[in-house]
């Protein structure tokens, strides 16, 4: 401090408008380094460069040019790379926990502008489970495309329950029950009910189960989840609760074609009812322990509480509210 005071008050002047621009230098953002961090934070959430183009809608060697021209800059390496896989270093773990926040905080700075337009419009990414999307999505998507033209649905398939915050996403469609605590939750459906079937010729051979512990008897095509376990048929009546591990020949990811593989007599499936009502209805499947299958709370769209909901995703909710 003494040697600024013994400055003449030009020099003092110049000096401390000298500080200034050094330090604005140092804390401000070069052109393209926006896109760069959140280039990074996609890579980081895929582990994969390949599926962070896709997203972006960049191609692969732009994501590889931004990545490197960060780590340059930045002087360490983000991420440890193969032929057959990407995961983060240590300083990359690091940035990414920094950065998560304040990219968000910039979406969400950008939303409540958007916020501000009479027409909904913007980008609203959901992830959802395929069940969901089929019961939920499908149906209106066209009308909401249709009545909506400048929002734009980004919409992800996913088995697994994801963090939507972590994921960047806007929201996400589940069971009730699913849910996490902290989100806000919307119901979009009525309540869900399971139906266990099989084709009219594969009950003639095999015979009709009359309780749960029956299915030990029979081929039951299983559901597998995306965390790589099998899921577990659960029936419920007047209190009693029935688990039972079936098995059988065929095990599958997707509900649809579970329904497709009991229509052609492989076994009995295990799914909700709106999945085959047209094939009940057509007598393409039959029914069975009806009065043991559970019936679901239904699905809700949900979100966290503490992020401004954005035009688009408000008309979404708007839409689907039941």
């Amino acid at each position: 401090m003494r040697n600024l005071l013994s400055l003449g008050k030009s020099h003092y002047h110049y000096y401390l408008a000298n500080l200034y621009a050094k330090m604005k230098r140092a804390h401000q953002l070069k052109s393209g380094d926006l896109f760069s961090l959140n280039v990074f934070l996609t890579v980081a959430a895929h582990r994969s460069f390949r599926a962070a183009s896709i997203e972006l809608d960049v191609t692969p060697s732009a994501i590889s040019h931004s990545i490197k021209i960060l780590e340059q800059r930045l002087g360490v390496r983000l991420f440890n790379r193969t032929t057959r896989s990407v995961s983060l270093t240590d300083a990359g773990e690091r940035l990414a926990d920094k950065l998560r926040p304040a990219i968000s905080s910039v979406a969400e700075a950008m939303q409540v502008v958007d916020g501000l337009h009479d027409t909904p419009s913007g980008n609203v990414r959901i992830n959802a489970s395929e069940g969901a999307i089929r019961m939920v999505l499908k149906p209106m998507l066209a009308r909401f495309l249709r009545d909506h033209p400048q929002v734009h649905l980004d919409v992800v398939a996913d088995g697994k329950l994801s963090d939507i915050v972590a994921g960047g996403f806007d929201a996400g469609i589940r069971l009730a029950e699913a849910v996490p605590q902290d989100m806000i939750a919307v119901r979009v459906s009525d309540v869900v009910q399971f139906a266990a079937v099989a084709s009219p010729a594969y009950f003639s051979s095999r015979g009709r189960p009359e309780v749960p512990q029956d299915l030990y008897r029979h081929d039951c095509i299983r559901f597998r989840f995306d965390s790589g376990a099998v899921y577990r048929w659960e029936f419920e009546r007047r209190g009693i609760v029935e688990t039972v591990n079936v098995s059988g020949p065929l095990t599958l990811t997707d509900q649809p074609l579970m329904v497709d593989a009991a229509i052609d007599g492989i076994g009995i499936a295990f799914v909700p009812d709106h999945l085959v009502r047209d094939a009940l209805r057509d007598g393409h499947l039959e029914r069975v322990l009806a009065d043991w299958c559970p019936v679901m709370p239904g699905l809700c769209l949900y979100y966290p509480g503490h992020r401004h909901v954005s035009s688009g995703l408000r008309a979404l909710i708007d839409t689907l509210r039941v």
